[in-house]
């Protein structure tokens, strides 16, 4: 299945917040992403029937390990793109907001060069 950039967001959000607090339940997503708790239920459950999470009996929301893999490599591109960016001198507010735009359209290739260029130039 061919994940949307909304489904990759709902992913890399479930990581960061799973980072940040521990656990993470669909309002703690609703809360970081701006949406309503009645959206995310609905996308969070297409993600479970996907394989892509799993919900625990107490609302606790788990990456799989394919939910986790994905997760992961967004998150990694968001991360490395708004460093780049930041290095180009965009402020990093500003950097953030576009990392988040570009990580779901690079391709694998570019994306690779500019993970280089980064761990070249990095301070």
């Amino acid at each position: 299945m061919k994940l949307y950039e909304s489904s990759e967001d709902y992913l890399e959000t479930v990581l960061i917040l799973k980072e940040r607090k521990g656990n993470v339940h669909a309002i703690d997503i609703a809360r970081e992403m701006g949406f309503s708790k009645p959206s995310v239920s609905i996308a969070i459950h297409k993600l479970e029937d996907n394989g892509y999470l799993t919900i625990t009996e107490d609302g606790n929301i788990l990456l799989t390990e394919s939910g986790s893999e994905i997760a992961n490599k967004i998150y990694d591109r968001h991360l490395t793109i708004s460093k780049a960016l930041t290095m180009l001198g965009v402020n990093e507010e500003q950097s953030l907001v576009d990392a988040c735009k570009i990580e779901h359209d690079i391709s694998e290739e570019t994306f690779a060069k500019l993970k280089e260029f980064v761990k070249k130039h990095e301070q």
